[in-house]
């Protein structure tokens, strides 16, 4: 009984090692292994970027790990995916960040672990990266805000909701707007620091408090205009102003899309939605960090690009691919 148990203890205690050796070789069966963390998994915006770095990972013969927050403002969860794959000793990570300051820290932690990190959408304090890739946020909001001068023809109150505090892509679109707006003097800014949050259910309530003091004795809209940052900002507005009997009556103009906001847009309950390429940027994270691994050299900053859908080039082949990355409509 003794010899067999001597003989027995030594495999027992072997065993989770081995175990775990395994489970890395199946993890990464002799291709390189890349980490994709998205700020959040529940917009359709992150579900575009997903199948453009998994579209990216077959023809650069990468493994994808797609993990992330579910929530857009749960720094600490995005913080501890980003770790995990540290221990795990993955070969590069994507990632975007939810705050440009928050991740500083871990992202200098990988970079010291030996493991290289490109970061997509949102901009990072700091170096330790081997690329940007993501839109031109700040020109973005410029673009929204000619779209709105424009529409106004140079006069009105206009209102914008902000995404979350932290969030530098926003941030930038945000800047972008108010700037573009203040070369026009005859249009006022009437409200433009609360901010949405990140789901449409956060959204809708803020944009309900924004909108409740700006109306007429009648009910009616007392702004011309409106302007939101990002998915869920945009559609929490429809919501409330759906909820107020109020579609149609501002000038609204959003940024990206969704089944939701397409819809809305040709419907004409949205005048134009700003839009980037997400599926564009998580094929191209993915791609630099591929090129990274391969010794090539990268681009320190990857413009994806940005584009305006209106009701009068909604139809054209670009646009609807853009409007729908998903091919759901």
């Amino acid at each position: 009984m003794n010899k067999l148990f001597q003989f027995v203890l030594p495999a027992l205690l072997l065993f989770p090692a081995f175990s775990c050796r395994q489970d890395r070789e199946r993890a990464q069966p002799g291709r390189p292994t890349v980490a994709v963390i998205p700020k959040g998994t529940t917009h359709e915006f992150w579900k575009s970027v997903r199948l453009g770095a998994e579209q990216a990972g077959k023809e650069f013969k990468v493994e994808i790990i797609w993990k992330g927050p579910l929530k857009e403002d749960d720094r600490e969860s995005q913080i501890r995916v980003v770790e995990d794959f540290i221990s795990r000793g993955v070969s590069g990570i994507v990632l975007a960040p939810l705050d440009e300051v928050a991740l500083q820290t871990v992202v200098r932690n990988a970079v010291r672990a030996g493991i290289p990190v490109a970061i997509i959408d949102s901009g990072l304090k700091g170096e330790d990266y081997i690329g940007f890739i993501a839109t031109d946020n700040y020109q973005a909001g410029v673009k929204a805000g000619e779209r709105m001068a424009s529409r106004l023809q140079g006069k009105g109150r206009v209102v914008m909701l902000r995404y979350n505090e932290g969030s530098q892509s926003t941030a930038s679109r945000e800047r972008g707007f108010l700037d573009a707006i203040a070369k026009t003097p005859a249009i006022q800014v009437v409200s433009s620091n609360q901010y949405g949050g990140v789901t449409a259910e956060t959204a809708t309530r803020a944009s309900e408090n924004l909108l409740a003091p700006l109306k007429n004795p009648d009910g009616s809209l007392a702004i011309d205009g409106i302007f939101c940052p990002n998915e869920s900002t945009t559609f929490g507005m429809l919501r409330a102003l759906e909820n107020n009997g109020l579609v149609g009556k501002a000038v609204f103009v959003g940024f990206d899309s969704s089944t939701q906001l397409a819809r809305a847009l040709r419907q004409g309950e949205i005048d134009a939605l700003v839009l980037q390429n997400p599926k564009k940027m998580g094929y191209l994270g993915v791609a630099a960090m591929a090129r990274h691994l391969r010794g090539e050299k990268v681009e320190k900053r990857i413009d994806t690009g940005v584009a305006l859908a209106t009701r009068e080039n909604l139809d054209q082949p670009e646009m609807r691919a853009l409007l729908d990355p998903l091919g759901s409509q």
